[in-house]
């Protein structure tokens, strides 16, 4: 196999300008769609995302921009996708099924898709009648604000096809990162999601002015519940204090660049989802998530309190301060 040369990233958020920067300045050429054609057009003119890191300066030697999602992914053998799960089913929906035949598939989206409660590579997968463990996992913990400023990250790639993992991992030279990899691309998925739903959970306890030693054990307890769900969705041997288990999940819990603990933050401070949806430049993946999870979680009869404290809090409009009396109960 080839060593990667060429890329196509799809997805045009925050994470996907951050996969650009990673990538271009690795010097792999990046074919990059962009929703808007003015967006490319200002790409092209000015070297920058115009709605997402718009500080950041990117190299155009080895980008090229197009609005076009077919030409995107005809451009390159491996595909990118990072766009936000609530996305990802209308952006695919006008490609052929057959479009990605022979290609190398690669997913960065947290975030569960469509009613069904489907990981983003099983619908991938399915949706161009793909194998999911052909399909290879890039993770966190990673804030893109902090990759645009070169800050010292640790980048999981997880798969189960060793050979396409560590051909990613070793066309990744930047100096501020660190690659990783990990050969459980389902649990590194399902953690992702799980830790922007206890993002949005953190979020609230900062709202409500609880404090960090009231935190602490809203997050120590957090783990215990996302070790419960992992078990009982794939119960396979895994350290979760790796970094792309349990880091990410604190990387979201404690950062300030965390839009998940943000949108939370502006519950716990008596904003209505609505309102704090408003306040919001990017998508808090983890609120669709909280209630794909619960019902996941009910499925599996596994008790999750932070989870089901957060879900009557931003689906049945329960008040932040009575939850979070009650959930002070149920800690330990």
């Amino acid at each position: 196999m080839q060593t990667l040369q060429h890329l196509t990233i799809v997805g045009g958020g925050s994470w996907a300008t951050a996969l650009v920067k990673i990538f271009s300045e690795s010097n792999i050429v990046v074919t990059w769609y962009l929703r808007s054609q003015s967006h490319v057009d200002y790409l092209l003119a000015n070297g920058r995302n115009p709605h997402y890191l718009s500080f950041l300066q990117l190299n155009l030697q080895f980008i090229r921009p197009t609005s076009s999602l077919e030409e995107a992914v005809a451009a390159s053998d491996d595909v990118l996708f990072a766009v936000p799960s609530a996305y990802l089913e209308p952006e695919l929906a006008a490609l052929e099924t057959d479009i990605l035949y022979n290609k190398r598939l690669y997913v960065s989206i947290k975030g569960l898709v469509s009613e069904r409660n489907l990981l983003p590579s099983v619908f991938i997968a399915r949706h161009f009648d793909r194998n999911a463990d052909e399909i290879t996992v890039l993770a966190g913990p990673c804030h893109a604000e902090e990759i645009a400023m070169d800050r010292r990250t640790f980048l999981t790639i997880a798969g189960t096809n060793d050979t396409v993992v560590n051909r990613m991992r070793e066309a990744v030279h930047v100096p501020y990162l660190h690659v990783i990899t990990n050969d459980d691309p389902l649990g590194v998925e399902y953690a992702a999601i799980l830790k922007n739903v206890i993002g949005i959970a953190c979020g609230m306890v900062r709202g409500l002015n609880y404090g960090d030693n009231f935190l602490a054990v809203v997050v120590s307890n957090s783990m215990r519940e996302v070790q419960r769900f992992l078990r009982a969705v794939d119960d396979r041997p895994r350290d979760l204090y790796d970094s792309v288990y349990f880091g990410d999940l604190l990387v979201t819990a404690y950062s300030a660049f965390s839009r998940n603990a943000s949108f939370g933050q502006m519950i716990g401070r008596g904003y209505s989802v609505p309102m704090a949806e408003s306040k919001m430049h990017m998508i808090a993946e983890g609120y669709p998530a909280v209630k794909g999870v619960l019902q996941m979680a009910r499925a599996l009869e596994i008790e999750m309190p932070v989870l089901s404290a957060a879900y009557r809090m931003l689906y049945k409009h329960a008040s932040p301060f009575t939850e979070f009396k009650l959930l002070e109960t149920q800690l330990r």
